[in-house]
């Protein structure tokens, strides 16, 4: 049986990151327009913006679909012809929807190209759920969080070939079930379902008796306060096999809040391990490599799990007692242009002349290097580079343009 190689799908907070993410191997990218996306936290895209996007994506034989996916309100009806309007002069190769009032106007508003994906926050956890949507007219089926590899498989042959399955398999997971919180909007009236979330679940808590007002004790007496709602991050680039046996035709990255470093280097440890496994297809004994592993622990991160992937998680991870992120590398700079036997950088964090830092390229290998040759903008040598995003200069050493430098901490 002929299996195709899964979409690797990136996330996109702004213009930058958007072509962090089709540098790094992305299929296909998904962004967020100034309304009706989930992710108010990242600055998202304008119209003009949007437009942009789409010309670069398509540029690079990659599609771009925006999210449509929040639950709107009475007074905000107004905005959504012009909404799927814009979209439609954008040629978007897709939207993302939650709200069925929203999909269907998108079936009676977008053109016949574009293509409607019913979001994970629609909640889809069974076959005829999935197939209702599919008979509406839905492209593509993004599945809730809380399946395991078993319930997925079902689900996919239920509906028709050419219908996608699309899972999560990298970033942050909600305590709530797929991302529908109340949470956030009872303690800070931001509301989660709007694209609006605190991350309140990330928050410590202590226990207060109700005759005893000022007196907090900690539910678990470990030194560290206790985080009740707080989940692990979610990583499955070691199962790239049973993602791929389960029908999953959609490799889908969370994070359109995060960092250009953060989507380049997970989105190209993905492409790297989609890739080698398909090189191996055969192998029965097929174990990701170790340097494309290392990947994801250098970026900023909570302690990794495979969500509900395997079983339901109760005590193997789901839930995290520490609440920071674990962060051992930073990025240092970005080159932007090779001249004169020197790389000019674009600076994102301090470093010394003489320092090794890793160099990663847009393919995702890696190397060390040690800086040489420190000059600022002005072409003077310095000892150390300081000012983020102003240029400077190194001795090139065998770098290429794109190329990520980042540091250990």
């Amino acid at each position: 049986m002929q299996i195709t190689k899964p979409e690797l799908l990136a996330p996109a907070g702004d213009f930058e990151i958007l072509q962090s993410a089709v540098q790094s191997g992305a299929d296909a990218v998904y962004i967020g327009a100034k309304i009706f996306g989930m992710r108010t936290a990242s600055s998202n895209f304008s119209y003009e913006e949007i437009k942009k996007a789409v010309s670069y994506c398509h540029s690079n034989n990659v599609k771009l679909y925006v999210t449509c996916n929040t639950l709107p309100r009475n007074n905000e009806l107004s905005e959504i012809d012009e909404f799927f309007k814009m979209v439609n002069f954008a040629k978007v190769d897709a939207v993302i929807v939650t709200d069925i009032g929203l999909f269907a106007k998108a079936k009676e508003l977008l053109n016949e190209d574009i293509e409607i994906h019913i979001s994970t926050q629609a909640g889809i956890v069974n076959s005829l759920t999935a197939k209702t949507f599919e008979n509406m007219g839905a492209d593509r089926i993004i599945l809730a969080r809380e399946l395991s590899f078993p319930e997925i498989k079902n689900i996919k042959e239920s509906l028709k070939k050419e219908t996608v399955v699309e899972c999560f398999v990298h970033g942050a997971m909600c305590m709530s079930f797929s991302g529908r919180c109340l949470i956030s909007s009872y303690l800070t009236g931001r509301d989660s379902n709007r694209g609006d979330c605190a991350q309140c679940c990330r928050w410590k808590y202590s226990l207060v008796e109700e005759k005893r007002p000022g007196e907090y004790f900690p539910v678990i007496d470990d030194g560290e306060s206790t985080f009740l709602f707080n989940s692990k991050d979610l990583s499955m680039i070691e199962y790239i096999p049973e993602l791929v046996n389960a029908g999953i035709g959609s490799f889908k990255i969370e994070g359109r809040a995060k960092s250009a470093y953060y989507v380049s280097t997970i989105t190209k440890a993905y492409r790297r391990a989609i890739d080698e496994y398909f090189e191996h297809i055969d192998d029965k004994d097929y174990k990701l490599s170790k340097e494309i592993n290392d990947e994801i622990y250098k970026v900023s991160h909570r302690p990794y799990c495979t969500g509900f992937y395997f079983d339901n998680p109760h005590e193997n991870a789901q839930v995290d007692y520490k609440g920071g992120y674990i962060r051992e590398y930073e990025i240092s700079a970005i080159v932007e242009e090779i001249k004169n036997n020197s790389a000019i950088i674009r600076l994102k964090n301090k470093f010394f002349d003489g320092d090794e830092l890793e160099a990663v390229t847009t393919l995702g290998d890696v190397k060390t290097i040690k800086v040489s040759q420190l000059k600022d903008d002005q072409d003077v040598k310095v000892d150390f580079a300081n000012r983020p995003e102003y240029f400077y200069s190194i001795k090139d050493e065998k770098l290429e343009v794109g190329t990520i430098l980042r540091r250990k901490l």
